[in-house]
């Protein structure tokens, strides 16, 4: 059926069944757009078979084939908890983005062969003919056909919440709700063409930002890959050179691929879910996981209106009587008729709920309706009519009402006009049945507000406090919005319509949106393009929504914010959902998100400070000729010395803003911890070396020794290697000895619990930290004492020698380390200037 002679005809008779079947094989049905942007094939390729896992996968087959089972899983395994966890969480996002649906699965009315039938959405094709009724979703797009008349609530696409009335020829969209009147819809646009179907395309796309931490994190990572990369080729030149067995070589591959502080990652995701489940218990609900710590960066939030920053309902905000009868008759008769209507509506329930009143007995009722724009009762006493003041206006009798009128309307308060009919036998249709305004007595101004939902005032206030933007982006009247921005303190300045946007280049629109707070009568799309100039000028936004007509800004948005009330759609591609509707809910999430930012940068610290020690250890030691610093089960350690503080570290950490000094912070305490260490370790790795060696050639080991070294290594002391190779473990425990007490001493440099550690920050107070190395030092000790523990992390039983010159080792290391930080060596060997180091205040 061609569109203009639908909309020009008379009663539409619409596609035989023949017609819709031959439409429906040609691809033009309403299908629905099904699946997102990644295939499970992919999300499992990209998270599973990384670069660096590949690498990792690679040595942990070699060990595996060479018999080396446990340095193979030390090696690999931390590497596939990584992937475990990246490919659950997309696949779980995944699954929640191929769910949405913006159409109901509902059955439609559709014409065929000159009858009305029922049928489900996809079966309807171009060219149908859709019979709407009150209650129906439109489910395809097109015109209105002639004859019909219906009104239509589009506030779930486009924000505006007055039902439309749409005439023949006016074009109805998918998603839309036929909430009054009767009429014929031509098919035009279906499937994928439709609206609702392009909407959906669009938020269904995976648009996950990587967080600034993240990222930071990554470039750290990648820096470090590369370095170990270039470690790697020298170092395995060198040992091509001296012959190194296939095992040596395999093991010395998985040593310097051990170096990648991967284990960071892993450390991200911990603070993450554990932030999120502390978020939820404060009404932020953390669906993007990286969302917790990402919600910390923010510094514009952009907000729908309309049940976001109100509850959706209305409240009474004065009654005016403009007539002969005092206000408290015109409020109880105000009441009587919100609670006699049939009818019901925001506008009857708020003035029901506020003023009193008793239930009236009717003869007739003209509901509210957007066409007419007012109701009326008639009673045994005559016919009182509630309506919008223009439109009552040409029946009024008496004075105008303009100025008071306009006086309220301009602050975005919703003013109707009281009236009774000045013939109390007067009728209120014609005769033809039609609604009819009979001649009016105006008795008062009922003035309504937009009901703020409770904490606004008070959220709004502290996201100024902590220099946090605030934009609203509504679908209502541009004025409205405004006033009830003021309302809840905000700012509002002069508002801006969403029709005055489009003719805006974006350079133009990047200046408005700085200096603009609030944008009314917004499309989707305007939405969208409003967030993305917020973040073209560097802007972190947070947008927040609760209808499908937001859903779109959310996914632009760093941070996606719906409300538990909202639509399923916008729950769903949010990354946080506010499951109290409460606006106050972000600030604690914020709160959460600064204090997992402030812990992961005190684990990174921690991380690469071992990372840079390891590396200058094996250059020293590979160019010294004293064989290989570390075996793989040694590497292991790191998830003791490193790793269990850091989760205890972030978990203990407070809330502090982003650092703007990250990368300068961390090299300026990671350089000298690195320097200093890696000159300790080196010192006590070569003087048991050597000792050792020189022991074994001169017969001056003990014989118990010998026994312990021929049992670690399995060689005799005759066999060829031996005296290295036992000179090589000796010498590694000691190394992995002294810096795992230097590891669990470098906390209290970055925590310190009293001033005499206080060399690099001051003292917080929190004696947590200290307690935690007390502890581990004590559990460590006694580790080297259990065979089970030393033989997992390829250490020799404790030994006199070890702790001789490990203790004084530790001692000189902590003055020079001390020194070091308090007189700021490194920054004045540089010629650096001073900034605020992390932890702390400048010194």
């Amino acid at each position: 059926m061609d569109v203009q002679q639908a909309v020009a005809g008379a009663v539409p008779v619409g596609l035989t069944q023949a017609e819709a079947a031959a439409r429906r094989r040609r691809g033009e049905g309403n299908t629905a757009t099904r699946g997102s942007s990644r295939s499970y094939a992919v999300i499992l390729r990209t998270n599973v078979f990384s670069f660096f896992n590949v690498i990792l996968f690679v040595i942990g087959a070699a060990l595996l084939a060479l018999g080396r089972y446990s340095d193979a899983f030390t090696s690999v395994g931390l590497g596939l908890v990584n992937a475990a966890i990246s490919a659950v969480q997309e696949i779980r996002a995944k699954r929640k983005l191929d769910r949405l649906q913006l159409l109901s699965r509902g059955r439609v009315t559709v014409v065929r062969d000159g009858e009305d039938v029922e049928v489900v959405p996809d079966e309807v094709v171009r060219g149908d003919v859709l019979h709407l009724r009150p209650g129906d979703q439109v489910v395809v797009d097109g015109p209105v056909l002639d004859g019909g008349r219906v009104e239509v609530d589009e506030s779930l696409l486009t924000g505006e919440s007055e039902a439309l009335l749409k005439a023949a020829g006016d074009d109805l969209l998918s998603g839309s709700f036929c909430v009054g009147g009767e009429g014929h819809q031509l098919a035009r646009d279906v499937g994928s063409a439709s609206y609702a179907s392009r909407l959906t395309t669009d938020v269904r796309q995976v648009s996950t930002d990587a967080t600034p931490l993240q990222r930071r994190i990554a470039f750290v990572v990648r820096l470090v890959m590369l370095l170990v990369a270039l470690m790697s080729v020298t170092i395995l030149a060198q040992a091509a050179l001296e012959g190194f067995s296939l095992v040596r070589v395999v093991q010395t591959t998985a040593v310097l691929s051990g170096l990648v502080p991967y284990g960071l990652f892993f450390l991200v995701a911990v603070a993450y879910t554990v932030g999120a489940a502390r978020s939820a218990a404060t009404g932020a609900l953390v669906q993007q996981v990286n969302a917790v710590e990402s919600v910390s960066n923010v510094d514009v939030v952009c907000t729908d209106k309309t049940g976001t920053l109100t509850t959706g309902r209305l409240e009474l905000a004065e009654v005016v009587p403009v007539g002969t009868l005092p206000g408290t008759d015109v409020g109880r008769l105000v009441g009587s008729m919100a609670r006699s209507t049939a009818a019901a509506n925001l506008t009857t329930t708020a003035l029901a709920g506020a003023l009193p009143g008793e239930t009236w007995a009717l003869r007739d009722e003209v509901p509210f309706s957007s066409s007419l724009r007012w109701s009326a009762l008639h009673t045994d006493d005559g016919v009182y009519v509630l309506g919008a003041p223009d439109r009552l206006a040409p029946q009024l009798s008496g004075p105008p009402l303009t100025e008071a009128v306009t006086a309220r309307a301009s602050q975005g308060l919703r003013v109707l006009v009281a009236a009774r009919a000045t013939d109390p036998a007067a009728g209120l249709r014609d005769a033809t049945g039609r609604p009819r305004l009979p001649a009016l007595e105006p008795l008062g101004l009922v003035v309504l507000a937009d009901e703020l939902r409770p904490g606004v005032p008070e959220a709004i206030a502290r996201f100024a406090t902590d220099g946090v933007d605030l934009k609203v982006v509504s679908g209502d009247d541009p004025r409205t919005v405004a006033a009830l921005a003021r309302q809840a303190g905000l700012a509002a300045g002069e508002p801006v319509s969403g029709a005055e946007l489009d003719a805006l280049s974006d350079a133009e629109l990047d200046d408005l949106v700085a200096r603009t707070a609030v944008f009314g009568r917004t499309a989707p799309e305007q939405k969208e393009r409003l967030v993305a100039s917020l973040r073209r000028r560097g802007r972190y936004v947070a947008m927040i929504g609760d209808g499908v007509n937001d859903a779109r800004a959310l996914k632009r948005a760093q941070v996606g914010v719906a409300m538990r009330s909202g639509s399923a759609v916008t729950r769903d591609v949010a990354d946080i959902v506010l499951t109290e509707d409460s606006l106050a809910a972000l600030l604690p999430a914020q709160h959460e998100g600064r204090r997992i930012i402030s812990g992961i940068q005190t684990s990174m610290q921690v991380f690469l400070a071992r990372v840079g020690t390891q590396g200058l250890v094996i250059l020293a030691v590979t160019m010294l000729g004293l064989g290989f610093p570390y075996s793989p089960a040694n590497v292991g350690l790191t998830l003791l010395t490193v790793g269990l503080p850091t989760l205890f570290l972030t978990a203990w950490a407070r809330p502090a803003r982003p650092d703007p000094h990250l990368l300068t912070n961390l090299w300026r305490f990671v350089v000298p911890a690195t320097v200093v260490t890696a000159a300790a370790g080196v010192g006590v790795y070569a003087y048991h070396y050597t000792t050792l060696l020189d022991g074994f050639t001169d017969d001056e080991v003990p014989a118990f020794v010998v026994d312990a070294f021929e049992r670690f290594t399995g060689l005799s002391s005759g066999d060829v290697g031996f005296t290295e190779a036992a000179a090589t473990i000796g010498a590694q425990t000691a190394l992995s000895t002294f810096v795992s007490y230097a590891a669990f001493l470098l906390i209290l440099f970055l925590r310190p619990p009293s001033r005499v550690f206080a060399s690099w920050t001051r003292p917080d107070g929190d004696r947590r930290p200290a307690l935690l190395v007390v502890g581990l030092v004590v559990a460590f000790s006694a580790g080297l004492f259990v065979p089970a523990f030393t033989e997992c992390f390829g250490l020799t039983d404790a030994a006199r020698p070890v702790f001789q010159t490990v203790l004084p080792a530790l001692l000189l290391w902590f003055a020079v380390l001390s020194a070091a930080y308090r007189f700021r060596v490194l920054e004045r060997l540089l010629g650096l200037p001073a900034v605020q180091r992390t932890g702390g205040p400048a010194r």
